[in-house]
């Protein structure tokens, strides 16, 4: 199964985070399963810790290590990707999470999310 993380659980993921579910952890680290981290992820870690967010405490390059040190592979912004926003119903405002399900419905890719509202777009979206 080719699985997309959400930024969150991407860095929860590379944390050994308390807050990944088991479930999650399963799914990421099952041998049958291609994980994916978004160029959207990076990009909205760079931001965040650009602004001096507390809850952002790694750097963009600081992920991107970590992601592929992880073995995940990354995924590309590519512009079917973003017109594909446009078709999106509007139950999430935050740009990053609309174009990570973009994304994940465009490729497909199974999105494994904690938002909720993320997980409102499809059934191919994951709530862990």
């Amino acid at each position: 199964m080719n699985l997309l993380l959400d930024t969150h659980v991407a860095l929860w993921a590379i944390a050994d985070s308390p807050r990944l579910s088991a479930a999650a952890r399963a799914l990421i680290e099952a041998p049958r399963n291609t994980v994916w981290v978004s160029a959207v992820s990076v990009w909205e870690i760079a931001i965040k810790h650009s602004l001096g967010r507390g809850d952002m405490p790694i750097s963009g390059a600081q992920a991107l290590t970590f992601f592929e040190q992880a073995g995940y592979r990354m995924l590309s912004i590519e512009p079917e990707h973003a017109a594909a926003v446009e078709g999106l119903a509007a139950h999430h405002a935050d740009p990053f999470d609309r174009l990570l399900v973009a994304q994940a419905l465009s490729e497909p890719l199974r999105l494994l999310t904690h938002d909720a509202t993320v997980a409102r777009y499809s059934d191919t979206i994951s709530l862990i």
